[in-house]
């Protein structure tokens, strides 16, 4: 029997109807009869040899993926094709790690982490999150997720979007210049368009002030990495990165060892939590393509 779709994960319950093979991103990629394949669910976080199979699929008709953003996936999805992402899955494995960079930023972790490999017990105050002044850029589910947590530590938060949204207290990208400096801490949820490729230039880094810290768990694309870097370099301004540009980040870069720079490799959506909401997810898409229902959070 022919294959309808192709799944990741060999746990999920299949409504009546439809039967599927498994590929899980890794190996190679499927090969034999994939004639009658209409529903692909991309492997999350394997690369991008994946997307390559669905110009294979002739009979493709929605492409899901684990991911929130699909900017690289648009130009690969045949006209005619829906399209759906991941939207709501990372919300709070990126909320999560999203405070934990900015708490290890703020209480100095990394210096007592190594302090205490060698034995040392010397102390000193830190910064705090409670009462800092808080940007965060850009505004959509995981903004939302990062905000709640921030409220309960009682950071003062200012919320941006692309676009102002006065009815909910949502700054308008073209008001960046005025906020940045009074922001203490900087936090970018933004997707690799051509509006945010380079939105933290030399110009934006330099409004904000001393000390302030800056926080990227969008796209590493959305900072000038040279701009940052020099920033660090000199001490005038502290990073928590889990994304960067050039991705991964070039052994000998000097943002690895840039004082008060925090870098992790691109994890904050991969928690625990992330697989049981996406196997909910793809489970709830299976259902709705056999009866006919329009998919959950079609994007093209």
């Amino acid at each position: 029997m022919t294959e309808r779709a192709i799944l990741p994960w060999t746990d999920i319950e299949l409504p009546e109807g439809l039967n599927a093979r498994w590929y899980d991103g890794t190996g190679p990629l499927p090969d034999g009869d994939l004639d009658g394949v209409e529903v692909y669910v991309l492997p999350y976080d394997t690369g991008a040899e994946p997307a390559k199979l669905i110009a294979r699929l002739p009979s493709l008709k929605l492409v899901q993926s684990l991911s929130a953003g699909v900017e690289k996936l648009l130009p690969l999805v045949p006209a005619g094709v829906k399209l759906a992402n991941g939207r709501g899955l990372h919300d709070l494995s990126v909320a999560e790690h999203a405070l934990a960079l900015i708490h290890a930023s703020q209480r100095d972790l990394p210096r007592w982490f190594a302090q205490q490999s060698t034995g040392s017990w010397e102390r000193e105050h830190t910064r705090s999150l409670a009462d800092s002044r808080v940007l965060l850029v850009g505004y959509g589910s995981i903004g939302r997720a990062i905000e709640r947590q921030l409220l309960a530590a009682e950071a003062v938060v200012t919320r941006m979007a692309s676009t102002a949204r006065p009815e909910e207290r949502v700054h308008g990208v073209g008001e960046l210049a005025d906020l940045l400096p009074s922001a203490d801490i900087v936090v970018l949820i933004l997707p690799e368009t051509p509006a945010t490729t380079g939105l933290f230039g030399a110009a934006e880094l330099a409004a904000l002030p001393d000390g302030a810290l800056v926080v990227n768990v969008g796209r590493g694309s959305a900072i000038d990495t040279a701009a940052l870097t020099a920033e660090t370099v000199a001490g005038r301004l502290r990073a928590a990165l889990d994304v960067v540009d050039p991705e991964p980040l070039p052994a000998g870069h000097p943002l690895w060892t840039a004082p008060g720079v925090v870098i992790t490799p691109h994890v904050a959506g991969g928690s625990a939590s992330f697989y049981p909401r996406a196997k909910r997810l793809v489970t709830e898409q299976l259902r709705r393509y056999v009866a006919g229902k329009e998919p959950l959070n079609v994007v093209g």
